[in-house]
């Protein structure tokens, strides 16, 4: 009978959290897996045994009986290769996704007749952002008839602590031409330009943020249909900000590449505590109901990112792992609602609704049920 439940990536700065949270649902079936046996075992101990250590590196060939009692994998690493995912469904073996790069995403994709012949549910987008502005962009989507536009802005707390994955993710894209899409067209954008005055609210203000490669506004044209989709990036240090958006202006974000200069930056983001401790997630949608123009507004304001991405991630895995869902490729917004994930989050986060400048009540946090 298939039982474990493993997270790549386990005993990495969110992969604990989640570990830690399944663990509680389901006691001596979940494993932190990673290249470092010495590491998982370290977690693993932390844990007195309540979470179990294994290796496995992902990107060497696996004995095709590794996995074979194994029902979850949940992905906290980043991939280039769908080799691991295809093995997982053709295994029957369901799958969770907390990347954020798209084009990784739009492999995973092509795997849907494996997924439905292995009888396995894979899911992306699962997150803070990919996964709650995936969410956000759904509710706004079941309120009107038309959804045209739909902006997602994000600003990060420099005293949050970030892990250096997500740092090292945020380097490496500063920059980097992009296609998103507009007005049904595939347009060529350049990340930290196009600045734009967010108004993050109570206690964050107005602030700039810049065009930045997250994967949720590649994803909602597909699997909304929304015609216009952007998201950008700002920190709550304008300084921050500032001198991001002058270092790609002026070329010197090139400079980055540099791996010594690259480390010595992951670094001073890593440890930097000059910033608040908060992030801010906001939507903006446009479109119609009837012959009436509606434009949606949704705030989040929460403390530490990456705990709310490890609970919306815990909540969707243990829901994938006691459910039957059907079987594919999936992102978050295809099979759950913003209410699925609010209720684990719902103490730690303010959310925030208007529809036309009035305020708009949201959906009541319930507990996910799938039969």
């Amino acid at each position: 009978m298939k039982e474990r439940i493993i997270v790549v990536g386990g005993y990495g700065h969110v992969g604990q959290m989640i570990c830690k949270e399944l663990a509680d649902y389901y006691p001596g079936k979940v494993y932190a897996a990673g290249r470092s046996l010495v590491r998982a075992e370290k977690f693993s101990n932390s844990t007195n045994g309540k979470v179990k250590p294994l290796q496995l590196n992902i990107n060497e060939k696996i004995s095709p009986h590794a996995l074979d009692d194994v029902k979850l994998i949940i992905m906290c690493l980043d991939q280039t290769a769908t080799a691991f995912v295809q093995l997982c469904l053709e295994k029957g073996i369901h799958y969770v996704d907390i990347s954020a790069q798209d084009s990784f995403h739009s492999q995973v994709e092509k795997l849907q007749t494996t997924a439905s012949a292995g009888h396995a549910t894979a899911l992306l987008s699962v997150g803070l952002a990919p996964g709650l502005t995936n969410l956000l962009a759904l509710y706004a989507n079941r309120l009107m008839d038309t959804l045209d536009t739909v902006d997602i802005s994000i600003m990060l707390g420099m005293g949050d602590q970030h892990g250096k994955a997500a740092i090292e993710w945020t380097i490496d894209n500063l920059g980097t031409t992009y296609e998103v899409i507009q007005g049904g067209i595939p347009t060529a954008v350049v990340s930290f330009t196009d600045g734009k005055q967010t108004d993050f609210g109570t206690g964050l203000g107005r602030k700039i943020a810049y065009r930045f490669n997250f994967s949720d506004q590649h994803a909602l044209p597909r699997t909304l249909g929304v015609p216009s989709a952007s998201t950008r990036l700002c920190f709550d240090s304008v300084a921050v900000t500032g001198l991001l958006a002058w270092l790609r202006a002026s070329g010197a974000f090139r400079l980055l590449k540099l791996k010594p200069i690259q480390n010595a930056v992951i670094s001073l983001f890593g440890k930097s505590k000059f910033g608040k401790e908060m992030f801010a997630v906001k939507m903006d949608a446009w479109g119609k109901k009837g012959n009436e123009d509606i434009f949606i507004e949704c705030m989040i304001q929460a403390k530490k990112e990456a705990e709310i991405t490890a609970k919306v991630a815990t909540e969707v895995a243990a829901a994938v792992y006691r459910s039957s869902f059907p079987h594919g490729i999936y992102h978050i917004e295809q099979l759950f609602e913003l209410e699925d994930v609010l209720l684990p989050i719902h103490e730690l986060v303010t959310v925030e609704a208007r529809i036309n400048g009035k305020p708009l009540p949201l959906p009541a946090p319930k507990a996910i049920v799938k039969n």
